[in-house]
């Protein structure tokens, strides 16, 4: 990280922004390019889970290779000042990397569902069926490294 003094290190703030953002961009690899694609997600103990449709490129290219760069940001709000080369940007982001699981067991997938709805607000019972279960795949990402950044002007 260039700007040492924009670096988040203290380990609640990183949770905050993880558990409290609400899209998480996955990029992959697609032979020698990158893949990116936003998703709305789960975050509970340094891991990421997703539910998609079982089958499609994104399933194909983490078959193949499931080690990924993710992308979350929480707040992002543009400053607009009178003078173009004022304008300036607030936020919160962390960039990582991490392994890709696709879960297959039935219980694996009920936990990573719930986790995402859980992390999106639900409450009391989540009853899933069977059937809506089995419709979908979910992706485990287990970050091994991220890194956390905050805006000059954050506390402004």
């Amino acid at each position: 990280m260039r700007k040492f003094n924009q670096e988040i290190k203290d380990p609640k703030i990183i949770e905050e922004i993880l558990s409290d953002s609400e899209i998480c961009r996955i990029a992959m690899m697609d032979g020698d390019k990158p893949y990116i694609l936003p998703f709305n997600y789960g975050y509970e103990i340094n891991t990421i889970y997703i539910h998609c449709a079982p089958e499609g490129k994104k399933i194909d290219l983490l078959k193949v290779n499931g080690s990924v760069c993710f992308e979350v940001e929480h707040t992002a709000e543009l400053l607009k000042a009178e003078k173009a080369c004022k304008w300036a940007t607030r936020y919160r982001s962390i960039v990582g990397y991490g392994e890709v699981e696709i879960l297959n067991e039935f219980d694996q997938k009920k936990r990573g569902l719930e986790i995402i709805m859980r992390s999106n607000g639900a409450e009391g019972d989540l009853n899933f069926e069977k059937k809506q279960i089995d419709a979908v795949a979910i992706l485990k990402l287990n970050i091994s490294e991220l890194s956390a950044k905050q805006s000059s002007n954050w506390n402004i």
